[in-house]
């Protein structure tokens, strides 16, 4: 097995009710990373956030694909 070079700490606060979210990274502590929805997402939901955030999703495929 080969060595661990790096371990991510994260945290995940929900805010209740409204469909959103907040990741604290331990490495970056002072840049909390906003997550909700926006798009096609909010149709498929038929959701009306306060406020349109990237999805998590959004992340996923822009690590992928970097």
């Amino acid at each position: 097995m080969g060595e661990v070079i790096h371990v991510t700490k994260a945290r995940v606060v929900k805010e209740v009710g409204k469909g959103m979210k907040t990741a604290y990274l331990d490495a970056f502590p002072d840049d909390p990373i906003p997550y909700g929805i926006h798009g096609g997402i909010m149709a498929y939901y038929k959701a009306q956030p306060e406020e349109e955030r990237p999805a998590t999703l959004d992340h996923l495929v822009a690590a992928v694909a970097g």
